[in-house]
């Protein structure tokens, strides 16, 4: 899993609680993605895990990124159309009973035998960031995907935060009465 990181995420198709096909791409997004694996929908922990997901997705951070969030079980479309209305989950919740998507992504069996509790922070570009693997702790999750998401949304607005030098020249601009003063006598020289 951890070996993901800096890579591109992979990608696969899985019916979501509709028992329609989702095909995940993550840099076809464009915006902040964050893939969790659970290990059976409506356990108390996986409950716990995916309503403070729920709310984080309605955390102002996460919709200024635009972010979405995908869930990604074993269990059959059935079972997760049942959780999604119970829950009245608002992101996609998937159906991997063929194991493809966690055998893309890694994920292991615990030794209770269902899949490990896993978070996949992916950023725009379709690039796996960040990486949370902790089966037992379903808290940490959500903390996980909020702090990841804040890195992601610090380090883009760090890209496009405007220069305040003319970093091809090396220095400051002219002040706007020498730039004045040029353009109206070109012989003139400010001091």
């Amino acid at each position: 899993m951890d070996t993901l990181i800096g890579k591109p995420a992979p990608t696969f198709s899985a019916p979501d609680s509709n028992g329609e096909t989702y095909n995940f791409a993550a840099g076809s997004y464009d915006a902040p993605t964050v893939l969790f694996f659970f290990p059976k929908a409506g356990s108390w922990g996986c409950t716990k895990e995916v309503c403070q997901l729920q709310t984080l997705s309605e955390k102002e951070n996460f919709k200024r990124a635009n972010t979405r969030i995908i869930g990604v079980s074993a269990d059959s479309v059935e079972k997760q159309k049942a959780f999604v209305e119970k829950m009245k989950l608002t992101y996609p919740i998937l159906s991997d009973e063929s194991g493809d998507a966690r055998k893309a992504y890694g994920i292991k069996k615990h030794f209770f035998g269902s899949a490990t509790r896993t978070t996949f922070v992916i950023d725009k570009t379709g690039t796996v960031r960040a990486v949370l693997d902790a089966t037992l702790n379903y808290n940490a999750h959500a903390k996980f995907a909020n702090k990841e998401v804040d890195k992601l949304e610090a380090e883009e607005k760090k890209d496009v935060a405007p220069a305040t030098k003319d970093e091809s020249a090396g220095e400051a601009p002219p002040a706007p009465d020498a730039a004045a003063a040029t353009e109206a006598d070109p012989a003139a020289t400010v001091a």
